[in-house]
């Protein structure tokens, strides 16, 4: 039986194959997609979700715009890896799937309301938009099965020396869903830079020869060009989708029962996941983390679902 989802992203590159992940895969029923401002600005995201949706063929989900920037902080984005209008590469289409007229916690409210179980979402950006849903609807909590993120690291980061793009960019709404007793899964750079986009793997997607797999293969040019450029990553880490595969096949993405904690406050530091492995602090564990990946079975199933689409 499928696993209904939200998938609330910033689209961005990566995020892209995390959309087409849960829309394609068999085990997951996408029931709704949310945009936040993140990689860049939040006119830009909820195009590009409608874009990616669209060229696959996807246009009975709806898509909602939630927050503009966070909770607390001015908005920092990321167009220096993902292009000024997030999807740095391809010529964009315009999208056939319109803007759903709800905001992102309308329709996530909707949709728990809706739903004969409780759905999980899957935040693959800043996690604002999860955080303003418990806000504004306590009440829900308990109609959320789960909530996984990409985002943090056991290790080091993307965006400082500590902190990993989208810990950092919102990491006062990342404390608040740390807080609210939802069952919390995080998959960070420690695992996503397992899921390289090497040539075979791109040749292996561009072999499905769908108008989605072309589009992606386009999208991935750009992407591992800048990762090159920025990071010396000629092979760039697809980080988004490993987040989706965590529910989507189950064992693919092995975690651990740990204390989480966010950094708010450093001159060096904000932003930054502290991973009490070792259970050094005396802290109750409060969320699973990433451990491992098995790159294999995870490129399979995501070229499976790619295949899956228009």
């Amino acid at each position: 039986m499928s696993i209904p989802v939200i998938v609330d992203c910033d689209p961005g590159h990566d995020d892209v194959f995390a959309l087409w992940l849960a829309a394609g895969h068999p085990a997951l029923d996408l029931r709704a997609v949310t945009t936040v401002g993140g990689n860049v600005p939040i006119e830009h995201t909820s195009r590009n979700a409608r874009i990616v949706l669209s060229v696959a063929g996807v246009v009975d989900v709806p898509v909602a715009a939630g927050a503009s920037g966070p909770l607390e902080r001015p908005l920092v984005t990321a167009e220096w890896i993902h292009g000024e209008n997030g999807l740095g590469g391809p010529a964009l289409p315009e999208p056939t799937v319109p803007l759903d007229p709800r905001t992102a916690t309308e329709l996530m409210s909707d949709v728990l309301e809706a739903s004969d179980e409780p759905v999980a979402i899957i935040a693959t950006g800043p996690i604002t938009n999860v955080a303003a849903l418990i806000r504004a609807r306590p009440d829900l909590v308990p109609r959320i099965r789960e909530v996984v993120w990409m985002g943090g690291s056991t290790e080091r980061g993307n965006a400082t020396p500590y902190a990993e793009f989208n810990a950092l960019v919102d990491p006062e709404a990342l404390d608040l869903v740390l807080r609210s007793g939802i069952r919390f899964t995080m998959v960070g750079l420690n695992v996503t830079h397992l899921a390289l986009v090497t040539p075979a793997v791109r040749a292996r997607l561009a072999d499905v020869g769908t108008r989605t797999s072309a589009f992606g293969d386009e999208l991935l040019e750009f992407f591992c060009r800048t990762n090159d450029e920025v990071f010396g990553m000629p092979d760039g880490p697809l980080h988004d989708p490993v987040a989706v595969a965590v529910l989507a096949d189950p064992g693919v993405v092995e975690l651990r029962r740990t204390r989480l904690d966010i950094e708010l406050v450093g001159t060096e530091t904000t932003g930054a996941t502290s991973v009490d492995f070792d259970g050094m602090l005396g802290r109750e564990p409060n969320a699973w983390v990433a451990v491992g990946l098995d790159v294999d079975r995870f490129w399979a199933g995501l070229t499976d679902a790619v295949s899956r689409l228009a």
